[in-house]
């Protein structure tokens, strides 16, 4: 049975995620890219977040190609109307979605 190194519950009742997704301040923005093309850029994710897991979950939920990096997501498209409720699905605060 593996332990989580920060909470210290074993890997299966690890609650370090949820705590940290509870937390975040998150900004929802466009940027216009080369040629004219629209960009949806998700920011203020924090530590404790797998930035990875939540990038693939709202590529496949919004069917667009995207990235992550520099602790920000890149969404190819302007997604700004349904990317909220995406991620209250995925068990973020309503109230920290800007």
């Amino acid at each position: 049975m593996e332990i989580c190194p920060k909470c210290g519950l074993p890997e299966q009742a690890c609650v370090c995620e949820k705590i940290a997704k509870g937390s975040q301040s998150i900004k929802v923005t466009t940027e216009k890219k080369r040629y004219g093309k629209l960009v949806t850029l998700v920011t203020g994710l924090g530590d404790g977040i797998d930035i990875k897991k939540i990038a693939t979950a709202l590529k496949n939920e919004l069917a667009c190609g995207g990235t992550s990096k520099n602790n920000e997501i890149e969404l190819q498209g302007d997604h700004r109307k349904k990317i909220k409720d995406v991620l209250v699905k995925l068990g973020f605060e309503p109230g920290a979605i800007d």
